[in-house]
């Protein structure tokens, strides 16, 4: 926990330099970061003698703490600015960037300052990939196992490793990271977008989250190259990361028997096809910009990236229908991206076709294949679950919205888009609208809801379980 303050506040460095270069004030921000840089010197220190054996229940309980910690020091700069005044209105935007979920509840976002909106970008950046994994890069350094806490930040059933050693593949998904934000940062400035702009586009669109310096977010860019970019660099973000490294590498093989690559391109190109037919069938848009809309809008919405170029609603009950069915796909496991992922839905599809058979065919041994590999028992009971409870908490969290006074449209999208980690919705939180107008009690439970999506649900629910709490 110490670590992880200590980064905190070194990250909140560069938007510290962002205020002093446009003439603003940066107090707030040099505060939070001191406090930050301070109280963590003090816990690491402070604890640093005793026992640093992480096991699989350490690992769990630190993955979910760290993320209180980001989010209590993360909306530092908020407060401290009193930019945004209220308690609930600052958890919620923060942990909203944290979670890579973009759902915001400022009305007007150009007139902040710039270092806090440079923050607010970062919060994403930081959450893109996972603070965590960045951390299992650097514990090695201090002495600290970390191999528990990758597994409990990524728990989903992929068993690809970029590399045996788990630091070595914590440091080499960070390069690839950092290496196509900055190819990002660098279109987005080709394109036209100012270099401070690019910047803070560049950091949200890897991490999958979508905020943007603009109230109209990427529609306030009329151009074909940033959007296409855009388009672009948010399919690779909601790809595993590890075959884009496979890629890098030239081992094209592991791309192409990919089970959940396929899935996840197939359905961009179908859903995108679909989506332009409808936008071409119901309005004057014209060709290209009809299919520039549409591919857009999937691929933002499939990535959970959450940026907008349009508001679907406006094209019937069909594609608003499409477009709400999307918040529940997520991009693929080992990507930024948030939701149900790609390689779930795969998994379930093919082992439900596969129970066709085994019905018909009682005595058989029919086994499931992913990837070209046998997929065990335990997973497939993993991902039934997961599914169950994912649906269930959906259910849940829309009764609970709806329960504090909110219409059954906006309660199903607000829940959808937050236990998703996506953004735009359905309902009063559709495209062109924002999270503004709920009460406090909503927000603090749409957080909470952010944050068991971004952890997937296993993470923080097992928390709550007194098996979790007993002796071994």
């Amino acid at each position: 926990m110490g670590a992880l303050m200590f980064l905190i506040g070194v990250l909140m460095l560069p938007a510290v330099s962002i205020s002093w270069i446009y003439g603003e004030n940066s107090a707030p921000l040099a505060i939070s970061a001191a406090i930050s840089v301070l109280l963590g010197l003090i816990f690491f220190f402070s604890f640093a003698k005793y026992d640093q054996l992480i096991r699989k229940r350490e690992g769990y309980l630190i993955v979910a703490l760290s993320w209180v910690i980001m989010s209590l020091f993360g909306m530092l700069p908020f407060l401290l600015s009193e930019e945004i005044n209220s308690l609930s209105d600052a958890v919620f935007e923060t942990v909203s960037g944290l979670t890579t979920t973009g759902a915001s509840i400022l009305n007007d976002i150009e007139a902040m300052p710039k270092g806090l909106l440079f923050w607010r970008s970062m919060t994403q950046w930081i959450g893109g990939l996972g603070i965590i994994v960045l951390t299992v890069a650097i514990f090695p350094l201090l002495g600290i196992g970390g191999s528990e806490l990758f597994v409990a930040e990524s728990p989903g059933p992929t068993s690809d490793k970029v590399h045996p050693r788990i630091s070595e593949t914590a440091k080499r998904l960070w390069y690839i990271y950092v290496g196509l934000t900055a190819l990002a940062t660098l279109a987005y400035w080709i394109g036209g977008m100012t270099f401070y702009d690019a910047i803070n586009h560049g950091l949200t669109t890897l991490a999958t989250g979508g905020f943007s310096t603009k109230n109209a977010s990427m529609a306030f860019y009329d151009s074909a190259f940033i959007q296409y970019s855009a388009v672009f660099f948010m399919f690779l973000a909601g790809t595993n990361f590890t075959l884009i490294y496979f890629g890098m590498v030239g081992r094209f093989s592991r791309i192409v028997k990919s089970d959940e690559f396929k899935a996840y391109t197939g359905a961009v190109v179908l859903l995108t096809l679909v989506v332009f037919a409808g936008i071409l069938g119901t309005s004057d848009n014209g060709i290209e910009l009809s299919f520039r809309k549409a591919s857009f809008q999937v691929v933002s919405l499939i990535t959970t990236t959450g940026f907008v170029t349009d508001d679907y609603t406006q094209y019937g009950k069909g594609i608003t229908y499409i477009c709400f069915m999307m918040l529940f796909l997520g991009g693929s496991a080992g990507s930024t991206a948030g939701g149900i992922k790609f390689i779930r839905h795969v998994t379930f599809l093919k082992n439900s076709w596969l129970e066709f058979k085994r019905i018909v065919h009682p005595r058989a041994i029919v086994p499931l294949i992913i990837n070209g590999e046998r997929v065990t028992g335990r997973i497939i009971n993993n991902i039934m679950n997961f599914l169950l409870i994912y649906l269930s908490t959906f259910v849940g969290g829309s009764l609970a919205i709806s329960l504090l006074g909110y219409d059954l449209s906006t309660s199903l999208g607000a829940v959808a888009t937050c236990l998703g980690n996506v953004g735009p919705a359905i309902g009063e939180v559709g495209p062109v609208d924002n999270f503004a107008f709920f009460s406090p009690a909503a927000k603090y439970v749409l957080s909470f809801l952010m944050l068991l999506g971004r952890l997937e649900l296993f993470t923080i629910l097992i928390l709550f379980t007194p098996f979790f709490w007993r002796a071994n």
